[in-house]
């Protein structure tokens, strides 16, 4: 192996929505560095089951204006 060329490995904080932490090494960031999750598991609807539609950037609103005429001739 050559020297010098792979990351640093070391341990970080891992902060879950609901505010639970746990210890986890990575090359991800700097030594004690803590990373706070926006989805985990225990709030992503792929595991709990409930799904919102969520239109944050009028995706859904601009779907439905250009398709709106679709297929009316």
């Amino acid at each position: 192996m050559k020297a010098d060329i792979h990351p640093a490995y070391h341990e970080i904080t891992v902060v879950m929505t609901d505010g639970s932490s746990f210890k986890t090494r990575t090359t991800w960031g700097k030594p004690g560095d803590t990373m706070r999750l926006d989805i985990d598991p225990k709030s992503h609807p792929a595991w709990t089951g409930v799904q919102k539609l969520l239109d944050t950037g009028g995706q859904v609103a601009k779907f439905n204006k250009r398709f709106a005429n679709f297929g009316l001739k």
